[in-house]
């Protein structure tokens, strides 16, 4: 089995960054280096101010950074140091061509391929912890094959995340599964047992799931559309519980006492966001169309039309408790990130309730306990939420300093994030 001694995350965001300081936390023997083309995001990474917060992180970094847990802008030197090499880069949505609106962006997976493939000599395991859709690693292994030198030979694995934000820390110290997917080869399976065993500095080897690779992929796929599915349902639950006089909150308790469902995940709100449910459930569907399965698609595609379709009529509920209007009136939004105890606004749902209350002329008055102002500007800015008109943000949003400032003489109060501070 190969001795790992030194570690390449290439990719600094909400999964590399944390991920790879719990490992150097948990392995002090490795050298960890996380790598960024970001530099602003890298200085940060050295800094006081972390770029995201998450709780507990701050010490696990503190604890290991500059010991054996580096933050660099050298990606190059780094993926020639490594033994393994994790891929954690973003993936977003197409934004055009074919697959547009469905289908994961790729390019940056791609791009790092090729670097590792041009940099690279001996043997590398390269790791994807990226979300991707089934079968990317193929498409890792074939740019890796075809463009490498005599001096490099390598393993692709899946291992993939299922973080949630808010309780990374936690997730990643005590996980309820490590999920590896690899080879069923010879050299797969080592290079398998070879990444289980720094898990295995503390994880159990019974939460260490090893399968192929395409299980592995499709199994983060399924798990987070899953968890969209469960929101949506009692999302939908909610809508119907408003027409009849029933409590969802007694419902869902009602229904989560059943042992074969459970509680999780039967919380009543406004929708899922985040940068993992939406995109992979969409991911999910344009799948299922391409393999020409189009019922499981259009099952899969009602999950998101249902969040959507909950987030309007949210902000319906708002507009007609305040006489059918809201031009010129006050509404102060409480929470802005898509969920608690995250800075995180990606997908979040306050960012298109404020969209449909500012297409109704209304005056916004933001304040969230972790989101810069400069973030709310600027998803607020983006041309789908602005109606290519960037200038109504400057008329119609004020981000505010505390809830109080926010609150002061504002026709609704809307809590949109359920921070625990207010409650």
């Amino acid at each position: 089995m190969a001795q790992i001694r030194k570690i390449c995350c290439i990719g600094a965001g909400y999964v590399g960054g944390p991920t790879c300081s719990v490992i150097a936390q948990m392995c002090p023997e490795i050298a960890v280096t996380v790598v960024d083309v970001n530099e602003d995001r890298i200085k940060a990474w050295n800094s006081e101010n972390l770029p995201i917060f998450e709780p507990g992180l701050q010490e696990v970094v503190e604890s290991c950074r500059g010991v054996n847990l580096f933050f660099s802008t050298d990606i190059d030197a780094a993926i020639v140091d490594a033994d393994l090499i994790f891929i954690s880069v973003n993936t977003p949505t197409k934004t055009f061509g074919i697959g547009k609106g469905r289908a994961a962006d790729l390019k940056y997976i791609e791009a790092c391929a090729r670097r590792i493939a041009d940099l690279a000599s001996g043997f590398k395991i390269v790791i994807e912890k990226s979300t991707v859709p089934v079968r990317a690693s193929e498409s890792i292994r074939r740019i890796l094959t075809a463009n490498t030198k005599c001096s490099l030979s390598f393993q692709v694995l899946s291992n993939p995340e299922f973080l949630a934000e808010g309780t990374a820390i936690a997730d990643l110290k005590n996980p309820d599964r490590v999920l590896i997917g690899g080879d069923e080869t010879p050299e797969g399976q080592q290079a398998i047992k070879t990444l289980s065993s720094i898990y295995e500095h503390w994880v159990p080897k019974n939460k260490i799931i090893t399968t192929n690779t395409w299980s592995s992929e499709l199994s983060k796929l399924a798990a987070n559309a899953f968890l969209a599915q469960r929101i949506s349902s009692i999302n939908s639950i909610s809508a119907l519980c408003e027409v009849t006089g029933a409590d969802v909150g007694e419902v869902a308790h009602a229904i989560g006492t059943d042992c074969r469902i459970g509680n999780k995940f039967l919380k009543a709100s406004v929708g899922f966001g985040g940068s993992c449910f939406q995109k992979d459930v969409l991911n999910l569907v344009y799948l299922c169309e391409a393999l020409n399965l189009p019922e499981v698609a259009n099952y899969w595609q009602q999950v998101i039309e249902i969040n959507n379709y909950q987030r309007r009529r949210f902000a319906a509920r708002i507009i007609g408790s305040l006489f059918n209007t809201v031009t010129d009136k006050k509404i102060a939004l409480l929470g802005f990130s898509f969920k608690k105890d995250t800075g995180d606004t990606r997908e979040s749902s306050s960012i298109y309730i404020s969209k449909y209350l500012m297409d109704e002329g209304a005056h916004l008055h933001i304040f969230d306990p972790k989101v810069k102002k400069e973030q709310v500007i600027q998803d607020l800015s983006h041309p789908s939420i602005s109606e290519d008109d960037p200038d109504r943000v400057l008329r119609l949003v004020t981000v505010c300093a505390d809830p109080y400032e926010a609150c002061n003489k504002a026709h609704a109060l809307v809590i949109s994030t359920e921070w625990d501070m207010f409650k």
